[in-house]
């Protein structure tokens, strides 16, 4: 796959401004794609859009197959009359500069309640037969998400492989009844991936009307406690009560002695292998409805991955493992054609990686905040960039750029640090070393040769650590920052309008002025 040479940025939708405590599909949405479209941005890229999981992370969702709930618009429920302005004026106000997960979470679940309520009494019959067809259509993952997430409820959240053996283990007289008692509950979170499913195909259509394609991520495991194990637990390495007897990870390096040990159980590739991996193909067919581009996380897993033992408290006695290679890739483009796929191939790449990468044309990613520990030739350095790559100035699991430059590590060696920062001075020509903005750093990816240049709506807002998304190994609080509502001003929107057009990256031909 080669990408246009264009520009865009990464947000979360978790991270938009609203009125609920966490970003949405709703009007500050649109007005996102309104700055993206305004400065000729052609990509916005966000996080997984599932339901979250532990530590409010989208990487560890209880399903591959669905959207968050959370991301629901209760304003476009307002349109649809499923709720009134006066549901929304009784929500209490919730913080707008960070999201609180329990809260959020608490206040669109009790609006998604009333809205299935008033659907049930007869409101907005428009959407009988289209929530209908829609449950036809999604069967294949809609019934066994249902069922888990009323079921794990049932069960006070705790983890399937807790809850009544007859349950965990999908004895068919027992799901039955469960079904048949629960019928309410059950259509209810169906109506909600609905309304998800609605709700983001109107934006996603927004978008495009303005030249705009989502990026979107998969991470290539799934969380143990989730709906796609619990259904299929056939496809993993579990023992006969469920648990994982092999997990994922990485080994110790340079930035970890002793690796890290992830926790998701790994796949049994020989029994996809004899479906044509139909689980993997459902799941890619999904994610493509929803976004124009995807990143596949931990890419080089697919080649050969770390495969450590249950029992073992870290990652370091682990092992590697033969990946479904090319295979996986062939199959699948035989059953869904070329894909657009973007491979996360970051950290220790080996051959059996970048040959495999090559052989399918997928693009990879560098990183600027990675370019100046190392010579000259470092393939994270702008000059070094090759076109057929995403390039970043950083990503969500990195601080932000000004977090990046003023962040002390006691972990390095203090000689090596200034030496770095002596190098990104010079290299960025940055008039104030001290206290640099952040559009040096933007123009040096702008002007590379990387068909895509791809920044974090906090670099450009100049923004601190306060402001950084994730911090990989801290189980502290992730996920949460979110962004002020008017914080795109005018003066930041031409300022990238203007980077953009200046090294051909935007939609417009027209001579640069």
């Amino acid at each position: 796959m080669q990408l246009p040479r264009s520009s865009g940025v990464l947000c979360h939708i978790s991270s938009l401004p609203s009125r609920f405590g966490i970003g949405d599909l709703g009007p500050a949405a649109r007005t996102f794609v309104d700055f993206l479209a305004r400065t000729e941005q052609r990509y916005w890229q966000v996080l997984p859009i599932g339901p979250v999981g532990y530590g409010a992370s989208p990487y560890a969702s209880p399903s591959t197959f669905a959207g968050n709930p959370a991301f629901i618009s209760p304003e476009l429920l307002v349109d649809d009359g499923l709720l009134s302005k006066t549901d929304l004026k009784e929500a209490p106000q919730l913080p707008h500069e960070h999201v609180d997960f329990q809260r959020a979470h608490a206040v669109k679940e009790e609006l998604l309640r009333r809205a299935f309520k008033a659907f049930n009494n007869g409101k907005a019959p428009r959407l009988r037969e289209p929530f209908s067809e829609y449950c036809a259509e999604e069967t294949t993952w809609l019934e066994s998400y249902a069922l888990y997430t009323a079921l794990k409820h049932a069960h006070d959240e705790v983890a399937w492989t807790d809850w009544a053996p007859a349950y965990a283990q999908r004895e068919e007289d027992a799901l039955r009844t469960f079904r048949a008692s629960h019928g309410h509950e059950l259509r209810y979170h169906k109506f909600n991936q609905f309304l998800f499913d609605r709700q983001w195909r109107k934006l996603r259509a927004y978008c495009h009307a303005q030249d705009v394609q989502i990026f979107g991520d998969l991470p290539i495991y799934v969380a143990h406690d989730s709906a796609d194990v619990w259904s299929n637990q056939e496809l993993f390495h579990l023992d006969e009560e469920g648990h994982a007897t092999v997990v994922a990870g990485v080994p110790p390096d340079y930035f970890s002695e002793t690796g890290q040990r992830w926790g998701n159980p790994l796949y049994r590739w020989e029994r996809l292998r004899a479906t044509d991996y139909d689980w993997w193909v459902r799941r890619l067919a999904s994610v493509l409805r929803r976004m124009d581009v995807i990143r596949l996380d931990h890419f080089r897993a697919f080649a050969g991955y770390w495969e450590i033992p249950s029992h073992e408290p870290t990652a370091e006695n682990g092992r590697w493992v033969e990946g479904p290679g090319a295979h996986f890739f062939q199959t699948v483009r035989n059953r869904l054609g070329d894909l657009p796929i973007v491979a996360e191939d970051l950290g220790i790449i080996t051959d059996d990686v970048r040959d495999l990468m090559a052989q399918f044309d997928l693009p990879g990613m560098v990183v600027l905040q990675f370019a100046f520990g190392g010579g000259t030739d470092s393939i994270f350095l702008p000059h070094n960039y090759q076109k057929n790559v995403v390039a970043y100035t950083g990503t969500h699991d990195n601080d932000t750029l000004l977090g990046w430059w003023h962040a002390e590590d006691s972990t390095q060696d203090a000689e090596k640090v200034a030496a770095a920062r002596a190098y990104a001075t010079a290299y960025l020509d940055l008039e104030d070393a001290d206290s640099p903005t952040t559009w040096p750093f933007i123009r040096s990816v702008m002007r590379s040769s990387a068909n895509l240049a791809l920044f974090p709506v906090q670099d450009l807002l100049q923004l601190d650590s306060s402001a950084r998304m994730n911090t990989p190994g801290n189980s502290g609080e992730n996920w949460a920052w979110r962004m002020k509502p008017g914080a795109l001003t005018d003066a930041v929107a031409d300022r990238l309008h203007q980077e953009t057009r200046l090294f051909g990256r935007g939609t417009s031909t027209a001579p640069f002025t």
